[in-house]
């Protein structure tokens, strides 16, 4: 049996064996956690690897029946700790209190809200490693300067300390996408919270990359920013986080000198 893939759930089976291997062994802080979950196992090419590794207990979170079958059918130990559902829709305290390990090849059109949903739970994930579009991981793991610097780069580093480790190119697929792949590994920093408020921090970052060409000062007017600051000449991109975590204490206090 094999398992058709489906364009509405973007998935493209990995199939070379090195770079499933290459990846699971990318994952480096078993120290950190007792369970991985993987999302989107499809076939198991990731899962065949991880199941032996006695540093962990493996899960994994399918939404694809077909794809829930045939792992019950060829890791039939693993069934207990099949999850059949979304991991959007899911949280991973349904699963445990403790620190998990996450690793998957995302599906391409919802990996950035798989990264939101971590955002949600970093507390509960000291590391992701994962396959994207080699352009999003790229853009996660690109430094302030950079126009491949954005949205995600701000707020998943702001949390997390990120390496792009390799490329992989179609033809390790079946059916092999129209893209390139890459891998990137997420490793939760110290911060556990900003130093400003981080709902608007969000904003503050989503906002300013809306209108990337223009500085800031012009980016943030729906925000109301009226003060002067040496960011405001700037444009997004040219901003680290602290950068961000700065600016947004500004508005902040903007905002509380005007109520």
């Amino acid at each position: 049996m094999k398992v058709r893939a489906k364009k509405h759930l973007g998935q493209h089976f990995l199939r070379d064996q090195a770079i499933a291997q290459r990846i699971v062994q990318s994952m480096s802080l078993h120290q950190q956690y007792t369970k991985v979950l993987e999302i989107g196992p499809g076939m198991g090419v990731l899962t065949q690897y991880l199941l032996p590794n006695p540093s962990f207990e493996t899960y994994v979170i399918e939404i694809d029946r077909e794809s829930v079958v045939y792992l019950k059918e060829h890791f039939p130990e693993l069934t207990p700790r099949i999850v059949e559902g979304d991991f959007l829709n899911w949280k991973l305290s349904e699963l445990t209190t403790e620190p998990v390990g996450i690793i998957g090849n995302f599906p391409y059109n919802i990996s950035s809200q798989i990264f939101f949903s971590v955002l949600k739970q970093r507390n509960q994930v000291p590391e992701v490693v994962c396959m994207l579009q080699k352009e999003v991981a790229r853009r996660i793991a690109s430094p302030p300067g950079n126009k491949e610097y954005g949205i995600l780069s701000v707020l998943l580093q702001a949390f997390y300390d990120i390496d792009y480790l390799f490329s992989v190119p179609p033809g390790a697929f079946d059916p092999p996408p129209k893209v390139q792949s890459g891998i990137i590994r997420l490793r939760r920093n110290t911060t556990e919270e900003l130093a400003c408020d981080e709902a608007l921090f969000f904003r503050v970052v989503k906002t300013g990359f809306n209108q990337r060409r223009k500085t800031l000062r012009n980016a943030l007017k729906p925000l109301g920013v009226t003060f002067e600051s040496e960011y405001l000449d700037k444009r997004a991109e040219q901003l680290s986080v602290s950068d961000f975590v700065t600016l947004t204490q500004s508005i902040e206090a903007a905002s509380a000198d005007l109520s």
